[in-house]
């Protein structure tokens, strides 16, 4: 469900203080008198009239535009009144602030509720996807391969993905892709009802998802600075990674087996209805989403515009720190999760189910977090949040190199899934508000690819690791280079930092 708290009005989205001063000036009357209303007439003093009052009848909201149908009650002097009705449009903003006050709005409505469907099914094909490969070959690696066709785009794309999305009206981008993603898919679907399913077309069809990812994904991140309000960027970026947790995590990879084991095809025409009907709902935001370059502006290439963002990011402090942390910190995790069934079933004594229930829970506290992040915020300051993140962070290796209780695992995951979560909702939210618009697709590539290429590298260094010095080394390695990355980040990480950062920003302008 959407949250329905009001939001504040943003002044600079809309062409009147209020709807009852648009309601006013629309009507062309000033303090309390409505043009149009009869005057009483010229002569001897009478009793002071009544102010016309205007009532809106009926509302519709078209565009940009809300459309009022009001009733215009004029007194006569006679003490009858002068009854007509008139038409009067208000405007709504670009960002449709108005709309804003019961929610984010319904271009925001439209936006999750596609990411919702559409995770829903990404989640499916996920679990399906290795299925299916498993089914075909028995050889591990093989089957390992489709994750490394998934992300190898990310390091390929990556940087070239974040380009087109500055150039492009970025809702455009992400209508195309899910329609190509909604094709891949389904040809994916038909080849399994065919039986004609081989690896190669399954390589070939899970890059091109992954590739299409790195558009989309992108396009998300930069579009919702034209959806939500600055101030509400933190409580819909919680929104949207919330619904993303509970499709792709919780709901998705049960549904996933049950469809796969019931018609191997279902898991695949089902990700193809999702991203159809994900595309139509995108595709129904109204306005236009693209960065309009100034006037009389050289022209560019995309190697151009690439390493500006690169040297952009690398000017900014703030930003340049949380990329090289976010780097480590994905390192560090996906070391530890590389080796994560064998740490359950040797380490915890625990079975299929227990190591499903355990790892369930990060994705738990993930979803508590995407509720309360917009609070711990408020409360705290991104600044401190940042920090307690990087101590929870080094403490969650350290109780995992000791412990031996699967409850407590279960715990410190819980935990670490509110922090993980806290941490993106922040992370995103900075980035959006710090980065000026023509750069965002492009800085957030950059970004982006700190992240994925460590994820790669740790995997391999925990089986390394954990095979010449046992499951517990990967975490205490964690721990050690983790508590090296507090240290150093905790006199950067602070309020002055932020605040410094979002002055820069009010001062680059768009």
């Amino acid at each position: 469900m959407l949250p329905r708290n009001p939001v504040p009005l943003d002044p600079a989205a809309t062409a009147v203080s209020s709807p009852a001063a648009g309601l006013e000036a629309a009507l062309g009357g000033g303090a309390g008198m409505v043009a149009g209303a009869r005057s009483p007439p010229a002569g001897p003093p009478v009793a002071a009239p009544q102010p016309a009052r205007a009532t809106a009848t009926a509302a519709t909201i078209s565009g940009s535009r809300l459309r009022l149908i009001v009733a215009v009650s004029s007194p006569r002097p006679s003490g009858l009144s002068d009854r007509r009705q008139r038409i009067v449009r208000l405007p709504l903003g670009d960002e449709g602030a108005l709309l804003r006050t019961r929610g984010l709005g319904p271009n925001f409505a439209r936006l999750w509720t596609a990411n919702a469907v559409s995770n829903l099914g990404d989640g499916v094909t996920l679990v399906a996807g290795p299925l299916l490969a498993a089914s075909l070959t028995r050889d591990p690696r093989l089957v390992a391969g489709l994750a490394v066709a998934q992300r190898l785009p990310w390091l390929l794309f990556s940087l070239v993905s974040g380009a087109l999305v500055d150039r492009l009206d970025r809702r455009r981008v992400m209508v195309t892709v899910d329609a190509a993603r909604c094709l891949a898919v389904g040809l994916l679907g038909v080849a399994v009802l065919l039986d004609a399913t081989t690896l190669p077309l399954l390589y070939l069809v899970f890059f091109a998802l992954g590739t299409a990812e790195t558009l989309f994904d992108n396009a998300a991140v930069s579009i919702l600075p034209s959806v939500v309000p600055k101030e509400q960027l933190a409580r819909a970026n919680g929104r949207l990674l919330g619904v993303q947790m509970v499709a792709n995590e919780l709901v998705a990879p049960p549904l996933g087996g049950l469809l796969f084991a019931a018609a191997a095809a279902a898991p695949f025409l089902l990700d193809a209805g999702s991203f159809a009907a994900a595309a139509a709902l995108v595709a129904a935001m109204p306005g236009r989403f693209r960065v309009e370059r100034p006037a009389g502006s050289p022209p560019t290439t995309l190697r151009g515009e690439i390493a500006e963002a690169v040297r952009w990011l690398a000017r900014h402090r703030l930003l340049r720190i949380m990329a090289v942390a976010i780097a480590l910190m994905n390192l560090t995790l996906s070391a530890t999760l590389s080796i994560s069934v064998l740490y359950a079933q040797e380490r915890l004594g625990l079975g299929p189910v227990g190591y499903g229930l355990l790892m369930s829970s990060v994705a738990v506290g993930g979803i508590a977090g995407s509720l309360a992040a917009q609070r711990v915020i408020g409360w705290l300051g991104p600044a401190t949040t940042l920090r307690l993140g990087l101590v929870i962070e080094s403490s969650t290796h350290l109780v995992l190199a000791l412990a031996r209780s699967p409850l407590l695992v279960a715990a410190i995951f819980a935990m670490f899934g509110f922090h993980a979560m806290t941490w993106s909702v922040i992370s995103v939210s900075l980035r959006q508000e710090l980065i000026p618009a023509r750069l965002l697709g492009r800085v957030n590539s950059a970004y982006a690819l700190f992240g994925v290429g460590s994820l790669s590298l740790g995997a391999v260094g925990g089986g390394l690791l954990a095979a010449r010095y046992g499951l517990t080394a990967p975490f205490w390695c964690s721990f050690a280079a983790m508590s090296l990355l507090t240290l150093a980040c905790w006199p950067i990480l602070t309020a002055r930092t932020v605040a410094e950062a979002r002055s820069q920003a009010a001062t680059e302008g768009p």
